[in-house]
C-alpha cells in the first residue's frame, strides 16, 4: 500500500484515510461505508438515549423525538447512497426499524 503525503517546505503532511465534508465521511474510493457506519453509529445513540425517557412521554412526543434525532440523520445526504451496496442499505434499514 503506498502511503501518500504532502510536503510543504519543511513539513510532511500524510493524507487522511477519511475527510467528514459537510457531515458526510468520505474515503479515497469514494465508498460511503464509513459514512453509513458512522450513522447507523449515531443513530443507535441517540435512540438509546432515548430509550430512557420513552416511558415518561406520550407515544406521539416519542415519536416527533425519532423523527427528529433519528430519521433525520438517516435522511441527511441521503441521495449521496444511490446505488450504494446492499450491506450498507442493511445498515441503514436495521436503524430504521429499531426506530419503529
Amino acid at each position: 500500500m503506498v502511503v501518500l503525503s504532502l510536503t510543504l517546505r519543511n513539513d510532511v503532511i500524510p493524507v487522511a484515510e477519511a475527510v467528514r465534508v459537510l457531515g458526510v465521511v468520505i474515503t479515497p474510493d469514494l465508498w460511503l461505508d464509513k459514512h453509513v457506519t458512522a450513522v447507523s453509529a449515531k443513530c443507535f445513540l441517540q435512540l438509546w438515549q432515548l430509550r430512557r425517557v420513552h416511558q415518561l412521554l406520550e407515544n406521539a412526543s416519542v415519536a416527533t423525538l425519532v423523527h427528529a434525532f433519528v430519521t433525520s440523520l438517516v435522511d441527511y445526504c441521503n441521495c449521496l447512497l444511490a446505488g450504494a451496496t446492499k450491506p450498507s442499505m442493511d445498515k441503514l434499514q436495521h436503524v430504521m426499524n429499531a426506530g419503529v
